[in-house]
């Protein structure tokens, strides 16, 4: 691939970057937070005094739906996020990119041996806090995350959507967001991913989320939708 010859902040996505090169194409980067380090073997790019980190959209759910035109996006600098599935760290150490040292990213993963390379990815970063645990159970971390500003769940259950929202009612913050990546096949292969998408939806509205938008996820992860919504606390 080409050098890039242009590097912009994305013009509806804060903290987002485009990099453009000499034969046309784009890829979106963040801002490196750990200069110098790669976390998925991603590129990296520099202009002036900034490093810049390739989001690969084949790799994250999130790039993928900002690619796909998602309404916004509302991991921003200085939010607070609880991340149910963090896996490796691929999505997590972009989402610590954005959110800078003003922000904290506490990344729950239940598989001890994915969870190894999260710590390594951790090390350098001191806004992402890794935790050993099952999203099942929000109350068994309950001490250590604090309420925040944005649940992002990725955890690929039959019933994602319940667990989302017992997590909601322990720490989502009135008015906060959720951003939701939607595996139909994980949930119920026998049913088509609309009727997967649409029944996950029904699920979040009933335990008080408004739904903002939702956008499908191929060419990047066939059978995937990003739910995106915003919580309404119920008393």
């Amino acid at each position: 691939m080409s050098e890039p010859v242009r590097i912009y902040e994305h013009p509806n996505y804060k903290e987002v970057y485009v990099v453009e090169f000499e034969d046309g194409s784009a890829r979106l980067a963040t801002k490196n937070l750990v200069p110098g380090k790669r976390v998925y073997g991603e590129r990296l790019f520099r202009q002036g005094n900034v490093e810049y980190r390739e989001w690969n959209a084949y790799r994250s759910k999130l790039a993928g739906a900002l690619l796909k035109g998602l309404k916004e996006n509302p991991v921003t600098r200085g939010s607070r996020v609880l991340y149910l599935g963090a896996g490796s760290g691929t999505t997590p150490s972009h989402v610590s990119d954005i959110v800078g040292m003003e922000g904290i990213v506490y990344a729950v993963e239940f598989a001890p041996r994915v969870m190894r390379e999260l710590l390594v990815v951790a090390e350098d970063r001191g806004n992402l806090i890794p935790i050993l645990g099952d999203a099942r159970m929000p109350y068994k971390y309950k001490n250590i995350v604090e309420t925040v500003d944005l649940l992002y769940a990725d955890i690929a259950q039959p019933d994602q959507a319940a667990i989302v929202s017992e997590n909601a009612r322990f720490f989502l913050k009135d008015n906060g967001y959720l951003l939701m990546a939607v595996k139909a096949r994980s949930i119920d292969v026998t049913m088509e991913p609309s009727e997967v998408y649409k029944r996950e939806i029904d699920i979040l509205k009933d335990n008080g989320f408004e739904i903002l938008d939702v956008v499908h996820l191929e060419p990047f992860d066939k059978d995937h939708a990003m739910v995106y919504a915003v919580w309404r606390r119920k008393a």
